[in-house]
């Protein structure tokens, strides 16, 4: 008995050891409680399944990228901190509250601009109601025709709508000569009355907004009136417009719907709310004052400093130090940039569309993250963008215009604008702004090729290019050579530079 008590001992002890696994009990989420419910700890599997790295291109799922930002906004603010202190130990304070430069001139005549410049919408609406005249005396002579029911019936229909084409011809020279007179004047009184480039861009801004208006108005309405005139010929117009048909919407109530609405695209009916939050408004008004300062302060503070010390090096033409001046005030612009797109866009045309009660608040898109310079113009003015599309883009090509060529002529019309907004009130017409646009166009077609090759990552390529073109290309270089060019003519160094080898590009216009 003993023996084979032993014998059984033995065998046992050369037998491996048998480890136990509870397979039926329920899986546990917590690896901390994983382990303690394991008995061998220095044996369970760690690497029991294929993985990629989290930035690699083939891992399952993008990691988030939080902490980064979270980082590069820490290193934001230090380093901006770092400057402003630098600026502070340089400069001193230099906001001034009660300085400024403007004369009293320059207020008179913005404020006679202010007031006046809205008067062409009214003419258009006169204009307007000149058609509607005639159109309901064409309407009831083809009426007449279809009463007297004779077999000439079409013929006199066709008659009677051919006889108003001459009115048509009319109408629209009448809305041309309204609409450039509008430019004309705007621009003429703020190129030689006003002096302050700050109260002329505003100007010029409301001029070009009205304008812009008055063009749509007077397109819209043309289509409108074509619709009610030859009715089997015509495209179904849109159901939301039914609520007030032409020639309904021709009155005072509409026009000055839409000279105050936050859109630059006439339409009869808008989209629209029940009820105005003020509150919601007076949040978006002080969003507008607080950023409006925060720009102010930056500008007198940081921008005007940085660009009169640039002088010197435009003056004589030293590229690499003309390089790192705009690299140095590409933070500066962009932030000023940032800033004012935030006051116009998200809480000036929100606060302006909550009193309005208008419903359709895209203003803007993604602009960010777009992945082509296409994305961009697309996307960062919702409100020009529309414009473009619908009154000069999509009847070039309803017209036989190839889509490419479309482009490149919404780009010129661009182009002239984005001059006129900056040239004129700066007094310096040199074609920077104008260039800039078109220089847009080899970038769009540079992007746009990126992103259809294989084998690079095509749309982090052309958001770095956006990137680049905006913050060092675009903005700070159009505002270094505007300033030097004001500077040049208007400054107190303007006969220093009468000399200089850079003023062939700007001479006195």
């Amino acid at each position: 008995m003993a023996s084979s008590f032993e014998g059984a001992t033995l065998r046992a002890r050369s037998q491996p050891p048998v480890y136990q696994v509870k397979t039926a009990e329920p899986v546990v989420n917590s690896t901390a409680q994983r382990i303690r419910d394991t008995k061998y700890r220095h044996v369970f599997a760690t690497h029991s399944t294929s993985r990629s790295s989290p930035l690699s291109q083939d891992a399952e799922k993008s990691p988030s990228f939080v902490g980064f930002r979270n980082l590069m906004v820490l290193v934001l603010i230090v380093s901006n901190l770092r400057l402003m202190i630098e600026n502070f130990r340089k400069y001193g304070v230099l906001i001034c509250i009660h300085c400024h430069d403007y004369k009293r001139q320059d207020v008179i005549y913005g404020l006679l601009l202010y007031l006046s410049v809205p008067l062409h919408l009214f003419v258009a609406f006169v204009i307007e109601l000149c058609a509607v005249q005639q159109a309901n005396g064409a309407l009831a002579r083809m009426q007449r025709a279809r009463d007297a029911g004779d077999n000439n019936t079409p013929e006199a229909i066709r008659k009677a709508q051919k006889a108003f084409n001459s009115t048509w011809r009319i109408i629209a020279l009448a809305h041309g000569i309204n609409a450039t007179m509008n430019l004309i004047i705007a621009t003429t009184v703020v190129y030689y009355y006003i002096h302050h480039p700050g109260i002329g861009t505003l100007c010029e801004l409301h001029a070009v907004i009205v304008w812009l208006k008055v063009c749509s108005y007077a397109f819209t309405n043309r289509d409108l009136r074509h619709a009610l005139l030859h009715p089997n010929h015509a495209q179904p117009l849109p159901e939301t417009y039914k609520s007030c048909p032409y020639p309904k919407n021709i009155n005072m109530r509409n026009l000055c719907y839409f000279w105050w609405a936050p859109t630059l695209v006439y339409q009869p009916v808008y989209p629209r709310t029940t009820t105005i939050r003020w509150d919601f408004v007076a949040k978006r008004l002080l969003e507008v004052v607080g950023l409006s300062i925060v720009i102010w302060i930056a500008s007198a503070q940081y921008a005007a400093p940085l660009l009169q010390n640039s002088l010197d090096k435009m003056f004589t033409l030293d590229f690499v130090s003309i390089i790192e001046r705009v690299m140095k005030l590409s933070t500066i612009s962009l932030f000023c940039w940032l800033c004012g797109f935030f006051a116009l866009f998200q809480s000036f045309l929100n606060a302006l569309a909550e009193v309005m009660k208008f419903g359709d608040r895209e203003f803007y898109g993604d602009w960010w993250n777009v992945s082509s310079i296409r994305g961009y113009w697309t996307t960062w003015n919702k409100p020009v963008t529309n414009f473009m599309r619908r009154h000069v883009y999509s009847p070039l090509v309803g017209r036989g215009v190839p889509p490419a060529l479309a482009q490149i002529i919404v780009f010129l019309l661009s182009g002239v604008l984005h001059e006129l907004l900056v040239g004129v009130p700066t007094h310096n017409i040199i074609g920077v702004a104008f260039a800039g646009m078109m220089f847009q166009i080899p970038l769009i077609l540079l992007t746009d090729t990126l992103q259809k090759m294989k084998g690079i990552r095509g749309k982090v390529a052309g958001n770095m290019i956006f990137w680049i073109s905006f913050c060092l290309v675009g903005q700070p270089l159009a505002a270094l050579l505007y300033f030097f060019a004001w500077q040049a003519k208007y400054g107190s160094v303007s006969k220093q530079y009468a000399e200089s080898p850079a003023m062939h590009l700007f001479r006195r216009r």
